[in-house]
């Protein structure tokens, strides 16, 4: 395992450790370390001062100001300077500045709590670790020249007395490399806890993200929802009329008219063109879920299932559209799955409300052993409920029966639109076959 940090160095074998660089790089980073702090000390002075010279005017509050944001500054030196002591990066915990410009700046940093943890860090540092550090550094530095140099200053001392004390030098300073490394490694992980970001200084950032991610989510839906209405008010309306027109004028050839094959072989690819339209259109957004809602639109999924598939549905109002369209496509998925890996004879699809999440469950009695893994879409389903802040769970054990259920969320800031004061409830039926929309009339002519 590669050492990351002094403390896991100390770990390493006597004769591995003292030829390896962490002795060196401890002992620079604890130099630099009483640097920086005794640097806070000078600055801090100088800003308070003439903060208190000059409080009378705006410099003095911006003196003020400075002394308290100093902080930001020490902290980003001294997670450059850990790098010489451990190995992971300390991530910076602040958020970039909503607009471009000093005073959005300055407002976002003095709201941040890490600026407060940062300020804490560079009085400790100013008035306790620098301190220390210096210790640790000048007895590191002055035991080896005092006994290593012994034989060169103590002039008036016998000369055995002398090179007995030098060469007792030379383990005391080999020695002196534990605690030195250790030190710093336990500075190094002292400045990691104070200064490493915390779960709540990421929240505004993830509240923007959620927002972010659900405009956009409410952006896809719209789009498919325009793309839908016009495929479906557009390219369908007219290849159905030209189905129409080819089968008037299939009824009108006599049968041994030679332009008889080529208009019925136009009215079959007519009518696929319009049935594989229909697919497309039923996969971009679904006329039925926008009009007719969750329960209707999981009915027309069903009914193109090539096996039985019984409905329960108990939703008491309409939802908001992004969760809609998500339970749709789980549906629209499962069954998919159901159809070409399971083996199944029947499944069962249901959704309710419970506790403020909608519930969608999907089964089969097929010979189960569903592995997410194998390409079979439930990745990217879950990935499709994750953006509404849902989860999805599997039970598909070898021989059966699989179980898809979905929870998502009801936004709590959007309000149920009703379903016109009725209770929507698909009854458990087969839901095959079933009617299609209205305009499939005189389609199969």
């Amino acid at each position: 395992m590669p050492v990351r940090t002094a403390l896991d160095a100390l770990t390493l074998r006597p004769t591995v450790f003292l030829r390896s660089a962490w002795p060196w790089r401890s002992l620079l980073y604890l130099s630099g370390g009483a640097l920086l702090g005794f640097g806070t000390i000078l600055v801090v002075i100088a800003l308070v001062l003439v903060g208190a010279v000059l409080s009378i005017v705006v410099i003095g509050l911006a003196a003020y100001v400075a002394t308290v944001l100093c902080g930001v500054a020490v902290a980003r030196m001294e997670r450059r300077r850990m790098r010489l002591v451990d190995f992971d990066e300390l991530p910076d915990p602040h958020r970039p500045a909503p607009r471009a410009g000093l005073r959005a700046w300055l407002r976002l940093r003095l709201r941040e709590q890490a600026t407060w943890r940062e300020l804490g860090y560079a009085m400790m540092s100013a008035g306790l670790l620098c301190w220390m550090d210096s210790l640790v550094v000048a007895g590191v530095v002055w035991i080896p020249a005092a006994t290593l140099g012994a034989p060169f200053y103590m002039v008036y001392e016998p000369l055995g007395a002398r090179l007995l004390l030098g060469l007792a030098g030379i383990p005391l300073t080999v020695v002196l490399a534990w605690p030195v490394t250790a030190w710093a490694g336990a500075r190094a992980a002292m400045a990691r806890a104070i200064l490493a970001p915390r779960a709540h200084d990421a929240d505004e950032k993830l509240i923007e993200v959620t927002r972010s991610r659900a405009r956009l989510v409410d952006a896809f839906e719209v789009e498919r929802r325009r793309i839908e209405r016009d495929l479906h008010d557009g390219a369908q309306q007219r290849l159905v009329a030209l189905s129409i027109q080819l089968g008037m004028a299939r009824l009108e050839l006599p049968p041994d008219s030679p332009a008889t094959g080529p208009v019925a072989a136009a009215h079959d690819l007519a009518k696929q063109a319009l049935t594989e339209l229909r697919q497309l259109i039923r996969g971009v957004h679904p006329k039925v879920l926008t009009d007719r809602g969750l329960a209707a639109a999981a009915g027309d999924a069903a009914s193109s299932a090539p096996l039985p598939v019984e409905l329960d549905f108990a939703l008491s109002a309409r939802l908001p559209v992004a969760l809609e369209a998500t339970a749709y496509f789980v549906i629209a998925e499962a069954l998919t799955n159901v159809t070409k890996h399971s083996g199944a004879s029947r499944a069962w699809v249901s959704g309710r409300l419970d506790q403020g999440r909608l519930i969608v469950e999907i089964r089969d009695d097929g010979c189960g052993g569903a592995d997410p893994s194998a390409g079979t879409g439930l990745v990217g389903l879950a990935d499709r409920v994750a953006v509404v802040d849902g989860t999805v769970a599997l039970a598909s054990p070898p021989g059966g029966p699989t179980v898809l259920r979905a929870e998502i969320p009801l936004p709590p800031e959007e309000g149920e639109t009703s379903y016109a004061g009725e209770k929507v409830s698909a009854p458990r039926h087969s839901a095959r076959p079933s009617p299609r929309d209205s305009d499939d009339a005189g389609v199969s002519t």
